[in-house]
């Protein structure tokens, strides 16, 4: 299979399609992620406004990459019709790029809505938490498995009602049989299930996300929260739920249970969608109640979001700032790991080419990048699972990568990032509602007011990026973030 943009017979849909163009007008860009850019479309016949999302095929460098695309576009029609999941428009596809036409969400994200509406009850967190677990029972019973249900993936059609939440992404979503195990690594790390990091898991994962997503809505926090990567994961293995700090002296009893059995470190003893869908906190005219939770819960809640935010923000300069010529130049670092020509590299030689690129990283995590990238426990590495695991590593451990990102933000070259630079910077990507002294008094840690080099560097190496196999981990999780 070429993958040259100048063959017009390859295609990743297999087979061709209409010419989007005699549909749609393309009008403002929404956002722009590593993989492509997310379009205002217009459709022609109807004056419909859409989101279109068009993914370079020149960038889908591996074979898992292209068969990515192709499973999400299949998931997103076999889900279509269910009144919170975004609905697919169209597929098209010409030499250059695959366009997803998708129904536009324009209301912002859920936290965002909930942060802006002030008053917050838990009865308002079980209707959210409602909607959510909905979508996991839906997907669950028509056979796919959803591994990266997250706030970030949850979007408001409209800003006025909080009920029109969709579920906007499906890039790491697989279809699966009763019974059948998996082992890649996939999804976030605050939000991942024990038995993912045991690599042998089913569709249980997602109801522990989803539980993740209640404490979170009923807190403000994650349950599992470390300042690093290796240990949020720790936190998540040990299973431990804090029950005893503020606010959840003053949580009912009954959000305290279903809880509880959505985060059972043992998948078969976990609820599935449908029992927690009748949980009594949980189900129409319940009992949690619905009297206004401490505001501290929504101010926590907006730092947690607002930290993200700046993370994502940054995470989509650097992403843009990955030319093709750095994806080629990867390429050329898998040939000289390659040592002996095989065609696949050894974890010797894979630590050796580390090494000699200035990695700092520990033998222990570059047997979990070897074990993550070895999508067909083969005990080595070929080229497809190299350039899939590599990507975002080169991306967040490239220091040039964080000077350029810093320096993005930083526009008059002062050596720190205000919150004028943050506003411009905001609007530039599109971002709205966006809490700018949150997301500076989050990251400042000496109290100036403004975030120096060094605190940008300490929150892009905090936990809370992306794991997982498949580049799709590296795409900004968002409609208007593309991928």
């Amino acid at each position: 299979m070429k993958h040259g943009n100048d063959d017009q017979t390859y295609y990743v849909m297999g087979h061709k399609t209409p010419n989007i163009r005699e549909h749609y007008t393309f009008g403002a860009k929404l956002g722009q992620g590593q993989f492509g850019i997310t379009y205002l479309c217009t459709e022609l016949s109807t004056g419909i406004d859409y989101a279109c999302k068009s993914i370079s095929k020149r960038k889908l460098v591996a074979k898992e990459d292209v068969e990515d695309v192709r499973r999400e576009i299949q998931i997103m029609y076999h889900l279509a019709g269910h009144k919170n999941i975004v609905t697919i428009q169209g597929a098209y596809e010409d030499s250059l790029y695959v366009h997803i036409v998708m129904e536009l969400c324009s209301g912002g994200e859920l936290f965002d809505r909930i942060i802006q509406r002030g008053h917050y009850t838990e009865r308002r967190a079980a209707e959210l938490t409602r909607i959510i677990v909905g979508v996991v029972e839906t997907c669950h019973s028509l056979g796919v498995m959803h591994r990266d249900l997250k706030p970030e993936n949850f979007l408001l059609v409209n800003r006025d009602d909080d009920f029109s939440l969709k579920s906007i992404d499906f890039g790491l979503s697989v279809f699966f049989k009763p019974g059948q195990v998996f082992n890649d690594l996939v999804g976030s790390p605050y939000y991942v299930a024990p038995e993912i990091l045991k690599k042998s898991y089913g569709q249980e994962v997602d109801v522990w996300t989803a539980g993740v997503m209640l404490y979170i809505l009923l807190s403000g926090v994650p349950p599992f929260w470390a300042e690093t990567q290796q240990g949020i994961f720790g936190a998540v293995l040990k299973g431990f739920i804090d029950f005893d700090s503020d606010p959840w002296p003053l949580i009912s009893d009954s959000a305290k249970d279903l809880i509880r059995k959505m985060l059972c470190s043992q998948p078969a003893e976990r609820l599935t969608a449908h029992e927690v869908l009748c949980h009594p906190w949980i189900c129409e005219n319940g009992v949690a109640p619905d009297r206004a939770l401490d505001p501290a819960v929504l101010s926590r809640l907006k730092q947690f979001s607002a930290m993200n935010k700046l993370k994502k923000m940054a995470l989509r300069v650097i992403a843009e700032s990955l030319s093709e010529e750095e994806i080629a130049g990867l390429k050329e670092m898998f040939t000289a790991m390659d040592t002996d020509n095989s065609g696949a590299i050894t974890f010797d030689e894979l630590k050796a080419g580390l090494r000699k690129h200035g990695s700092t990283l520990k033998d222990i995590e570059i047997k979990a990048l070897m074990d993550a990238a070895d999508v067909d426990n083969s005990g080595t590495i070929d080229y497809g699972e190299f350039i899939a695991a590599t990507v975002h590593l080169n991306k967040l451990e490239s220091e040039e990568h964080l000077v350029a990102a810093f320096q993005y933000f930083d526009k008059d070259g002062s050596g720190y990032i205000t919150v004028d630079e943050l506003q411009q910077a905001c609007a530039e990507h599109n971002m709205t509602d966006v809490f700018l002294e949150d997301i500076i008094r989050e990251v400042d840690q000496d109290n100036d007011g403004k975030i120096d080099y060094g605190e940008f560097v300490d929150m892009m190496k905090k936990g809370n990026g992306w794991i997982g196999t498949s580049c799709t981990d590296c795409k900004a999780k968002q409609q208007e973030e593309d991928c």
